[in-house]
C-alpha cells in the first residue's frame, strides 16, 4: 500500500463515523416531515388532506433528496430520483386543479417508498451509519471514567456500569477496573473507526433500496425521457429547417433572383450598349460567387464536408483552426461513431467553443475526445472567469437537449474564477470503416 493509499484509507475511516452521525441528525427534521405527512394522510377522509397532500409530498421529496445527495457524495452510491411526471396524464384531464395535484402526488409509487424510508430511517440509522460514532463516544466516555469521571461518580455515591465494569464508590481503589475501563474504551473507539465505512455503506444500500427507482419505475422513466428527447429532436429539426429556409430565402435565393433580372437586362443591352452589358456581366459574376459562397456556408452549417469525409476528430481540429482563441485538441478515437451521433457531438463541441469565445474571457481552450466503455466523451476546458450555468442562456441547454436525443448527458463545472469544464458523454459504438 502506497503512502497515498494509506492516507486515503485513514481519511475514509476518520470521516465515516462523523458522516454517519450527521445522517442520523437528519432524523430530527425527518420526524417533522413524517408528522406533516401523517397529518395530511389522516385528514384525507374528511377532505382537508386533499389540499394538504401536495405540499406534504413536496416537503417529503426535498427531504429524501437531501439524503440522496449526501449518500451519493459520501459513499459513491448514486441514488437516482424515481419521480414520474404526470403533467400530461389523461386520467387527470377532467379533474380540478386541486384534485390533479392530489392525484399526481398519491399515484406515484415513489411517494410511498419515500414515506416508508422516512418512517424507518431514525431507527435504521442508529444501528447502521450512526453506530460507529456512538461507539467512539462511548469509548471516549470510558477514558473519561478511567481518568477522572469515575472518581467523581464514586465520591458522590453514584452507581453506574461501563459495559460489564461497575462504577461505584471503591472504583478508584481497584486498579483493574480503571485499566479495564480504559482498555474497553480504546476497543470501542477502534471498532467505531474500523466499521465506520462499512456501516455507512450498509446504510447507503438500504437507502438506495427504498429511495431509488424500481425496475418498473426505471423503465417508465426511461420511456418518459425518450419521449421528451424525441419531442426535443423533432422541435430542433423543425427549427433547423426553418433556419435553412430563412437563410436560403434571404441569401442565396435573393441573389439568384437578382442575377436573373441582371441577365434579362444584359440581353436587352447586348446590341444597344455593349459596354454597360459588360459591366452588368461582371456584377453578375460577382453575385454568383457570393451566392456560391453563401450556399457553401449553408451546407457547411448543415453538415461540414470535413465531418463527413474525415470524422468528428478531424472536424473538431478544423474547427479549432478557425477559432479566435488558441485551442488544443486531443483525439483518442479508434473509429467513428454513427453519423447522427458524430454530427450531434460535433455541433455540441462547436457550441461550447463559441461560448468560450463569447462569454468566458479565456486565453486558451482545451478539447479532448475519447471513447471508453462504450461511451464517447467530449470535454471542453477553458481558463476563463468561470461562473457559467445551464440556466444562464449560453446555449448549454440546447446542447443538453441535442445529445439527450442519443441518451447523452452533460456535466458542467464552472466555479467563480474558473476554470470551466464542460463534459458530455454519449453511449455509442465505434466503427473502423468510414461512413458511406
Amino acid at each position: 500500500m502506497t503512502r497515498e493509499d494509506r492516507r486515503t484509507w485513514l481519511d475514509t475511516r476518520a470521516r465515516a463515523p462523523w458522516r454517519g452521525f450527521r445522517l442520523w441528525l437528519l432524523s430530527f427534521p425527518t420526524m417533522a416531515v413524517v408528522a406533516w405527512m401523517n397529518t395530511a394522510v389522516s385528514m384525507i377522509s374528511i377532505g382537508l388532506g386533499i389540499p394538504m397532500m401536495p405540499s406534504a409530498v413536496r416537503l417529503q421529496r426535498r427531504m429524501t433528496n437531501v439524503y440522496r445527495d449526501r449518500i451519493g457524495e459520501w459513499t459513491g452510491r448514486r441514488i437516482e430520483r424515481p419521480y414520474l411526471s404526470h403533467e400530461k396524464d389523461p386520467r387527470f384531464a377532467t379533474m380540478s386543479r386541486a384534485q390533479r395535484c392530489f392525484m399526481r402526488a398519491v399515484s406515484d409509487p415513489a411517494t410511498w417508498r419515500d414515506y416508508s424510508f422516512l418512517m424507518c430511517e431514525p431507527i435504521v440509522a442508529i444501528f447502521t451509519c450512526a453506530l460507529p460514532f456512538l461507539l467512539i463516544v462511548y469509548g471516549v466516555w470510558g477514558w473519561m471514567l478511567s481518568m477522572w469521571a469515575g472518581a467523581v461518580l464514586g465520591d458522590i455515591g453514584a452507581q453506574d456500569w461501563y459495559a460489564m465494569i461497575p462504577i461505584s464508590q471503591d472504583y478508584t481503589q481497584q486498579p483493574e477496573r480503571v485499566v479495564g475501563t480504559a482498555v474497553l474504551g480504546t476497543l470501542f473507539i477502534a471498532i467505531g473507526f474500523l466499521i465506520g465505512p462499512a456501516m455507512l455503506d450498509y446504510h447507503a444500500r438500504w437507502a438506495r433500496w427504498l429511495l431509488g427507482p424500481t425496475e418498473k419505475a426505471r423503465l417508465a422513466l426511461r420511456v418518459q425521457h425518450l419521449t421528451e428527447t424525441r419531442h426535443d429532436a423533432v422541435d430542433a429539426s423543425a427549427a433547423e429547417l426553418r433556419r435553412i429556409e430563412r437563410d436560403l430565402h434571404d441569401g442565396a435565393q435573393a441573389r439568384l433572383v437578382a442575377m436573373g433580372m441582371s441577365l434579362g437586362a444584359i440581353e436587352h443591352l447586348l446590341d444597344k450598349d455593349p459596354e454597360k452589358a459588360r459591366l452588368l456581366l461582371a456584377e453578375t459574376r460577382a453575385s454568383s460567387a457570393k451566392a456560391l459562397a453563401e450556399l457553401r456556408d449553408l451546407v457547411r452549417g448543415i453538415h461540414p464536408p470535413v465531418l463527413a469525409d474525415r470524422g468528428v476528430g478531424d472536424a473538431v481540429k478544423a474547427l479549432a483552426l478557425d477559432h479566435p482563441l488558441p485551442v488544443e485538441v486531443t483525439v483518442e478515437l479508434p473509429g467513428r461513431p454513427e453519423a447522427p451521433v458524430e454530427s450531434a457531438v460535433y455541433f455540441a463541441v462547436c457550441e461550447m467553443l463559441t461560448n468560450a469565445a463569447k462569454h468566458s474571457g479565456a486565453r486558451r481552450v482545451w478539447v479532448e475526445l475519447t471513447h471508453n466503455d462504450g461511451t464517447l466523451r467530449a470535454t471542453v476546458t477553458d481558463d476563463g472567469q468561470g461562473g457559467a450555468s445551464l440556466e444562464a442562456g449560453t446555449g448549454l441547454r440546447g446542447v443538453e437537449r441535442r445529445i439527450g436525443t442519443f441518451d447523452g448527458v452533460l456535466a458542467l463545472s464552472s466555479p467563480p474564477g474558473g476554470p470551466t469544464i464542460v463534459t458530455l458523454e454519449v453511449p455509442c459504438d465505434l466503427r473502423t470503416t468510414s461512413h458511406p
